[in-house]
């Protein structure tokens, strides 16, 4: 195990509770996908990974060290992130070979032969050539862009990859050649990834182990195979219903209501309690624990219409 995560809760100053008791593990060489809607806490859970957001409440543990006594810069030698965006993340006015070299001159911990050593062996990773490090940002697609900043990430020889929606700006057949790329990437480093998205193709693809998150909760961890062929919570099962199946018979979960709970107010019971088909009193009053891999009183097993 790489990484901890333990009871991580945030309340931002207006009051949205973006995380409520999140707790997981990351294990050396995985891919950890985190999935859930817009809001569920995931930019929130990667920001505190970073140090980026102070949770107020829980633990995160690196390597058995926790990560408050962890300097930014020592942290961001161990842990890096990829962001949705390669074109607002790059500097326009530096060229290639600058936005390589600006992390490793951070850490500042290499020669300039060294540091030079490094970009080669890192543009030779991502397909580049070192003509390439003459040109600025503008002269890359977007793919080329997601590379560059995938590239500039792992120049510090991170052990943890966050990845925040990195293929979601990426045309269909550009985000194949990233995914790909990330894949060979990990094998050949044994790098642990966690991969933020809302696109469940993507997730399947590359993830081994799945957390679904809703109103900042984690519902539900699972093995990639499990997730998708025996969904254990209610709202996962939502997510999947959305995912076209060739061949398939349609899931019938349906929502009893469309209207989302408010993300400002202390849950008394379970957070998915007002849209869930099989809710009953005990879940509306009383707060579910996180059992046998999910948080629900009635999980799917229990229930003849899953088939």
């Amino acid at each position: 195990m790489i990484l901890e995560v333990s009871n991580l809760n945030k309340t931002y100053p207006n009051g949205v509770m973006a995380l409520r008791g999140v707790s997981f593990n990351l294990n050396k060489g995985e891919t950890l996908a985190v999935v859930g809607e817009s809001g569920c806490g995931k930019s929130t859970l990667a920001k505190a990974l970073m140090k980026i957001e102070e949770p107020e409440l829980g633990e995160i543990t690196y390597a058995k060290e926790s990560i408050k006594d962890l300097s930014i810069k020592k942290l961001s030698h161990k842990i890096q992130m990829i962001f949705q965006d390669p074109h607002s993340s790059l500097n326009p006015r530096k060229k290639l070979i600058d936005l390589i070299r600006e992390p490793l001159m951070i850490q500042g911990m290499l020669s300039r032969q060294q540091v030079d050593d490094k970009i080669r062996k890192i543009l030779n990773l991502i397909g580049f050539n070192e003509e390439s490090l003459k040109k600025y940002p503008h002269m890359f697609s977007g793919g080329q862009k997601q590379r560059i900043c995938i590239a500039r990430a792992l120049v510090v020889d991170p052990e943890i990859l966050i990845c925040d929606e990195p293929v979601s700006a990426l045309d269909l057949s550009i985000q194949a050649q990233v995914l790909n790329l990330l894949k060979d990437i990990q094998s050949d480093k044994n790098l642990s990834y966690i991969f933020i998205s809302h696109d469940l193709s993507v997730v399947k693809f590359i993830s081994q182990r799945i957390m679904v998150m809703y109103l900042g909760e984690v519902v539900e961890i699972g093995s990639t195979k499990e997730i998708f062929e025996n969904p254990q919570h209610p709202y996962t099962q939502l997510l999947l219903q959305s995912i076209p199946q060739i061949g398939q018979k349609p899931t019938n979960v349906q929502l009893k209501s469309d209207e989302l709970p408010l993300n400002t107010v202390e849950l008394k019971g379970c957070g998915f309690y007002s849209r869930c088909p099989y809710s009953r009193d005990k879940c509306k009053n009383e707060k579910p624990q996180f059992e046998n891999n999910v948080r629900c009183y009635y999980p799917l097993r229990n229930h003849d219409s899953k088939n």
